[in-house]
């Protein structure tokens, strides 16, 4: 654990290694949201967001390998489509090179649509995610209250006493 203590004291508070129902939304939030950004060191921008979020620090930081070497290419461009189509202007074949020639160049020309597009899918993915887990946490709570409900009934009426 001495790689989190750059995160300070914080690191220990109860929901960052807990599962209710706010830090398993909040950390599918932080962690989607931070698995579409293009920046180097994803998890440790992950981890600071869940102790800032107080949000499940494991799962937001495992969240961000959704973005891995086999699905950063289709996704990065997928985000750079949809930033195209939103301030209108053309898509361009964009030849990917891992190279400082190409950083300078290939994406001066693309830069803009490119991180409007992480912003935009990271913001909705982390919203949708938000969400969904919320409604699946709630529906599971309500779904358990229910059963236990059946079982006391069946209870009273079993027991003659």
């Amino acid at each position: 654990m001495k790689a989190l203590g750059v995160l300070g004291e914080w690191v220990y508070a109860s929901n960052l290694w807990h599962l209710n129902r706010y830090s398993a939304s909040m950390a599918f939030f932080v962690g989607l949201f931070v698995a579409f950004m293009p920046i180097p060191g994803q998890t440790l921008v992950a981890a600071i967001l869940a102790v800032w979020a107080r949000c499940n620090l494991p799962l937001a930081v495992s969240l961000v390998f959704i973005t891995n070497p086999l699905t950063m290419a289709p996704i990065f461009y997928l985000a750079y489509e949809i930033g195209a189509l939103i301030i209108d202007v053309p898509v361009q074949e964009v030849q990917f090179e891992l190279s400082f020639h190409w950083l300078g160049n290939g994406l001066a020309a693309i830069w803009r649509p490119f991180l409007l597009g992480c912003l935009l899918c990271g913001l909705f993915l982390g919203s949708l995610g938000y969400f969904v887990i919320s409604l699946l946490w709630r529906w599971h709570v309500v779904r358990q209250w229910q059963a236990r409900k059946k079982k006391r009934a069946a209870r009273r009426l079993s027991d003659p006493g």
